[in-house]
């Protein structure tokens, strides 16, 4: 009976919410200002759908810890466990410390004046102004170059906000975007990254290069000005990361693969590279579904709102979001079983390939036609079977498939809105530009340009920046493990404790204790 009213509760709350999400644009349109119950009432919607998001990109965690001690040993499987859960943990503290004021500390600067034709003058003209006064952040960026900014200067330690409930939400939904893209270097990392080179790890991406080049995109920075400063379309357009997640965590990867080196035994002489399968298939799969279930918060909550044009901006994304990812796991399934070495429907390349369309997705997809996203599905399931294949032969060990997944398609994502951009009037004045945002299929002919100056510059100095700070690592020798701890597995040697251990037993079986009545082979311990 108790259950039943639960359910009840559950389904009158969810048909309220719904209803107010209907009604409240329809509130103000006889062109009389609203009230101040219904701006509330529209910012209460808009964080709300927002912070649900959030929620759900964190559950992503799960799913990227399945994956990889999945497609991993199991002599590293207690290690692989606790990288992507402290990954976490460690990332929150130094996005909070300096991450979040680097990245967004000068989001609501005023853009001087200009010439370009359909420049929007005043605030950065993007969603998170749904969510309400910014004003606990100051108007000037550390780095300033003309009209271009380059690092945020406001909001350490969540500073000067105070209770502002819209801010702090966006803080925890930008804070798990982070977080995703610190886990990825873990993959191609994994199975011999030590784990303090790992805390080293974490604290970089979170405090520096993420926020940083992060900033550029999304929080004011130059990439996105591009359109108000020099009339590249829209500025550099990426919707839910994309670029600003997949693309950065993706060229981390990569550094930290080529740096590291590959595990003992991945390569021979010749060069061929030998298949280290995975302990548990299972444990991957499942984690791929988690994750797809969890991207339904991360494209769609990225509108930032859901009321009027938010709305359909976050329904296009879901739609999208659905296909593409189904899209590329049947297209690499497809590669595989056609045109692979074993001419199998390969389940590990399947899980990537819905990967990979979800992540090659998560750029354009609130910008795009249903087809278009089916489109860019199936190309990104043939890009990471090939991507896959290029890092074998350049004897570049990521165990996972990390940087297929995210750094390849994560480019092909961010070019994709370049192309594939509709010109849905819901994103005119984007990035404070009139115009919507269109790509080379409908007429636009210099967006193209922006999204190649975020993939080119992002990639540059993510990756050139991080390929030196793991050089680093490794000097101090913080970064990988000795030869003899790798062999033995990493569990015991850096986590003193194994993910699979023999069930205890006690020595001595014909001990007279064993057979009193009572007796525990597990017995209670004692301080």
């Amino acid at each position: 009976m108790n259950y039943i009213k639960k359910r009840w509760v559950w389904i009158l709350s969810l048909v309220m919410v719904m209803a107010l999400v209907f009604v409240t644009p329809a509130f103000a349109q006889d062109g009389t200002p609203p009230s101040d119950e219904v701006v509330d009432l529209t910012l209460g919607i808009n964080i709300l759908w927002m912070i649900v998001g959030g929620f759900l990109v964190f559950f992503m965690q799960a799913g990227f810890a399945l994956v990889e001690t999945g497609f991993t040993r199991n002599k590293n499987v207690a290690h692989t466990m606790m990288m992507n859960m402290m990954v976490f943990c460690i990332g929150a503290v130094g996005y909070w410390l300096v991450g979040f004021a680097f990245q967004f500390g000068a989001v609501n600067a005023a853009f001087p004046a200009v010439s370009t034709v359909g420049a929007v003058g005043g605030e950065w003209a993007h969603s998170p102004i749904t969510l309400g006064d910014w004003s606990g952040l100051l108007a000037t960026p550390l780095i300033r170059f003309g009209q271009y900014g380059f690092l945020g200067g406001s909001g350490f330690l969540l500073g000067g906000l105070g209770a502002n409930a819209g801010v702090l939400a966006f803080f925890l939904f930008q804070m798990v975007f982070m977080d995703t893209a610190a886990t990825i270097p873990t993959g191609s990392m994994a199975e011999r990254l030590k784990f303090v080179g790992f805390v080293f790890m974490s604290l970089w991406v979170s405090m520096i290069i993420y926020p940083i080049a992060g900033g550029w995109v999304w929080g004011g920075g130059w990439l996105q000005n591009l359109g108000r400063a020099a009339g590249l379309g829209n500025g550099a357009v990426d919707f839910a990361g994309s670029g600003v997640v997949h693309l950065i965590g993706g060229a981390i990867a990569l550094a930290g693969a080529i740096v590291i080196g590959p595990r003992i035994g991945k390569f021979n002489k010749d060069g061929s590279a030998n298949t280290i399968p995975g302990h548990n298939l299972s444990l991957g799969i499942l984690g791929t579904i988690i994750l797809f279930f969890g991207w339904f918060g991360f494209n769609p909550g990225s509108s930032l709102g859901f009321v009027g044009a938010f709305r359909n901006l976050a329904v296009i994304a879901a739609i999208n979001t659905l296909m593409a990812g189904a899209a590329g796991g049947v297209s690499a399934m497809a590669y595989a079983w056609l045109v692979g070495p074993t001419k199998k429907p390969d389940p590990a390349l399947s899980v990537n390939g819905i990967l990979a369309g979800l992540v090659a997705i998560t750029a354009p997809c609130a910008f795009v036609d249903t087809w278009a996203a089916v489109v860019i599905g199936l190309v990104s399931g043939v890009i990471v079977c090939w991507a896959t294949a290029l890092l074998d032969k350049l004897k570049i060990d990521d165990p996972v498939g990390a940087v297929p997944v995210h750094l390849f398609n994560g480019a092909w994502g961010v070019l994709a809105v370049g192309i594939f951009a509709n010109g849905n009037p819901d994103t005119a004045a984007w990035n404070g530009v009139e115009s919507a945002v269109t790509g080379l299929l409908y007429g636009g002919t210099t967006q193209i340009l922006a999204q190649l100056a975020e993939v080119t510059s992002i990639f540059a100095f993510v990756f050139g920046l991080s390929y030196v700070f793991f050089k680093v690592l490794a000097a101090f020798k913080v970064l990988r493990v000795s030869r003899e701890v790798e062999l033995q597995g990493l569990d015991i040697s850096e986590m003193g404790a194994v993910g699979y251990p023999v069930d205890w037993e006690p020595q001595d079986v014909d001990a007279p204790e064993v057979s009193k009545p009572g007796f525990s082979a597990h017995p209670a311990t004692t301080d």
